[in-house]
C-alpha cells in the first residue's frame, strides 16, 4: 500500500522519538518538536505512543491515498479535507482508497506544526533506532530529506476493504475525552527553571529575563528558535567547557539575544545558560511561531517534576481509554 505525494507542503518530515545515546559521538537527538501530538495522534489511529508519524509545519502536502487507511491528526488546528470531506482534529478517520488528503489554511489557528499518524506505521528504515528525518545530516526518514512532489510512501499494514462500513460505524460513534494539562492549548507563557550558570547573570539581566517579552526571530527553525528582547548580560566574562545540550535549554552567547535549543540542536554548547523550558511546556513552545512573542516564568524543580509527572499519568489514562481503537483496528486490518 503506498501514497503518493501530490505537492509536499513547506516542510513535512517523519518524525519519532528521536536518535537518544549518540550524542557523544556528535549525533544530535533530532526528533518531533511536540511530543504531546505525537503521542497523541498515534494512540488515536491505534499506534503504539512511539511511532513515526508525518510532522507536518504550516501548510501541509497532498497526498494521494491509493488504499483505506485509518488516520489521525494532533498538534495545530488545521483544515484538512478528505477530497471535500472535512477531517476532525484530535479523532480517528478513515480515509477511503483514491482520496486525496489536502489542507486549506485557516489565519486564526496560528500554529506551528501538526502529526499525521497512519494506523500500522510509515514503511520507512530505522537508522541508530529511530526513523526521524536529521535534515542537516541527511539521515534517516524518506531518503534523509522532507517530502518532494511524485515521492511514494508505503504503509506497513493494508486495511481489508470489506471492514470499511464497520470502521466508520466504529468512529461515528465514538466518544473522546482529551483531559487538560497535555500541552495542546495555545499559550504565550512559558514556565523554565533556573540554569546552571543562572547566578553569573546581573540581577537586572535575571529580572528583564522574567518580566519583559521576548520575539522569536525569523531565523528560528528546528534546531533553534532565536529571541529578540532585553539584552541579557552576564555579571563577568565566563570561559565555560562545550557540554552536552537539552532541549529547551536557553543559551545566551555574546550579543546577549537568548537561543533556546529545540528538537534539532547541536550536540554540545559552550554558551551560558539561564534557564531551561520545563518539559510540561515543551510542546507549547513548539507550536510557536516567528513574529510571535514569549513570557518566561520562573518555577523550582519539584514543581516542574510535578507538573511532568502529572502529565504522564493523564497520558497513561488516555492510552488506556483509547485501547479500543487499537482493538477494533486490529480485527479489521489484515
Amino acid at each position: 500500500m503506498s501514497i503518493q505525494v501530490i505537492s509536499p507542503g513547506v516542510l513535512s518530515t517523519f518524525q519519532d522519538e528521536g536518535r537518544h545515546r549518540f550524542q557523544s559521538i556528535g549525533v544530535p537527538v533530532g526528533g518531533v518538536m511536540n511530543q504531546s501530538s505525537l503521542r497523541l495522534a498515534n494512540l488515536l489511529a491505534g499506534n503504539p505512543p512511539s511511532e513515526t508519524v508525518l510532522e507536518i509545519t504550516l501548510s501541509g502536502p497532498r497526498l494521494l491515498f491509493e488504499e483505506d487507511a485509518c488516520i489521525a491528526f494532533s498538534g495545530a488546528p488545521i483544515h484538512a479535507f478528505a477530497n471535500d470531506t472535512p477531517i476532525p482534529v484530535n479523532r480517528p478517520f478513515l480515509i477511503q482508497a483514491g482520496q486525496t488528503l489536502h489542507f486549506r489554511p485557516d489565519p486564526r489557528s496560528a500554529m506551528a506544526r501538526t502529526c499525521l499518524a497512519v494506523h500500522g506505521g510509515f514503511e520507512l528504515p530505522a537508522m541508530m533506532g529511530s526513523c526521524s528525518t536529521d535534515l542537516k545530516n541527511r539521515l534517516g526518514g524518506y531518503h534523509g530529506r522532507a517530502l518532494k512532489k511524485q515521492d511514494r510512501i508505503e504503509i506497513k499494514k493494508p486495511l481489508a476493504s470489506q471492514h470499511r462500513q464497520t470502521l466508520l460505524d466504529f468512529f461515528n460513534a465514538l466518544e473522546i475525552y482529551l483531559p487538560a494539562n497535555l500541552g495542546l492549548q495555545k499559550k504565550h507563557g512559558i514556565r523554565v527553571i533556573k540554569g546552571y550558570h543562572w547566578d553569573h547573570f546581573t540581577r537586572e539581566s535575571q529580572a528583564r529575563f522574567l518580566n519583559d517579552s521576548f520575539r522569536i526571530t525569523p531565523q528560528s527553525e528546528r534546531m533553534g528558535y532565536r529571541l529578540q528582547g532585553p539584552v541579557l548580560a552576564l555579571q563577568s566574562p565566563l570561559q565555560i567547557l562545550s557540554e552536552p545540550t537539552a532541549f529547551g535549554s536557553i543559551q545566551v552567547p555574546p550579543d546577549g539575544n537568548p537561543i533556546i535549543l529545540m528538537a534539532d540542536r547541536q550536540t554540545t554548547g559552550g554558551y551560558p545558560k539561564i534557564a531551561n523550558v520545563i518539559s510540561a511546556d515543551l510542546p507549547v513552545l513548539a507550536q510557536m511561531l516567528p513574529g510571535e512573542h514569549c513570557t518566561f516564568s520562573l518555577l523550582d524543580l519539584k514543581e516542574a517534576q510535578r507538573l511532568m509527572l502529572d502529565r504522564e499519568k493523564k497520558f497513561m489514562t488516555l492510552q488506556k481509554q483509547l485501547a479500543l481503537i487499537a482493538l477494533q483496528l486490529s480485527q479489521c486490518y489484515l
